[in-house]
């Protein structure tokens, strides 16, 4: 199994760059993160070359958060401000030779235009990406942690990706929001295996070190990697005293297989 670092929440007290250094040092395989957009691209692809790590994954930006927003592309009447953040992604993206983004829906529950919206968003985006030899994920995000953020549940993002019927659009797998909304992953990443693109995974549930809680990731790992997952599993949790401090699951889960 291959483990990525997600630099949204580990080594936050250092510069991006310096943290790809420190996954790299740490025995991670890979890196992903949120919003990188503020760190020169050029520095951040030597920092990969320089470690031999790649980097999976990237987000579009989230908005105003000040004003509470968690994403763009469902929120009917910001279409330009949500295509923008995906063209800053997809240009990120490329520069960084990163091959997946997540479009991020936003919280828009009850707005009658959301599905119609992100719909169109996600065609904008999955054609942009084609272009470029990326892949679109979305990303099923608890309601606990974000109420009212439109697209919530595994079975929903799978039925959206069967409509659509797009090629380069998949689904972030991540534990931790999914075991909040239903649990039973195993048995619910099985049956929507062929549209997985990515899996990240933290404790639930107070998304700490993934050694703790009531998820036991030393059985569904390597059970995810015998059910067919093949890709690198993304580490995105929030460290409870440090991020060096708890890492001694990382060696004890690549010893697993």
């Amino acid at each position: 199994m291959r483990f990525s670092a997600n630099l949204g929440f580990l080594w936050t007290d250092r510069p991006l760059t310096d943290r790809i250094a420190a996954a790299a040092a740490a025995g991670f395989d890979a890196v992903e993160c949120h919003f990188p957009y503020d760190t020169d691209p050029g520095a951040v692809k030597r920092a990969l070359e320089e470690t031999g790590l790649s980097m999976l994954g990237l987000n579009t930006v989230p908005g105003d958060t000040s004003a509470g927003d968690f994403g763009l592309c469902a929120l009917p009447g910001r279409t330009s401000e949500a295509r923008a953040a995906i063209d800053q992604a997809l240009e990120y993206a490329s520069a960084i030779d990163c091959p997946n983004i997540h479009v991020m829906a936003g919280k828009s529950a009850g707005q009658a235009e959301a599905a119609s919206t992100f719909r169109e968003n996600l065609t904008y985006a999955v054609e942009g990406a084609l272009t470029r030899d990326k892949t679109i994920l979305i990303e099923p995000i608890n309601t606990r942690d974000v109420p009212g953020y439109f697209l919530s549940t595994l079975e929903s993002a799978s039925l959206l990706i069967e409509q659509m019927g797009v090629e380069g659009l998949k689904i972030m797998f991540d534990c931790y929001h999914l075991q909040i909304m239903g649990g039973d992953l195993l048995r619910r990443y099985s049956a929507h295996a062929h549209q997985v693109g990515h899996i990240q995974f933290a404790s639930v549930p107070d998304r700490g070190e993934p050694n703790r809680g009531e998820v036991r990731y030393d059985w569904l790992l390597p059970e995810l990697a015998a059910a067919g997952y093949k890709g690198a599993f993304g580490a995105e949790y929030r460290p409870a005293e440090g991020t060096d401090t708890g890492l001694g699951w990382l060696a004890t889960y690549k010893a697993l297989g």
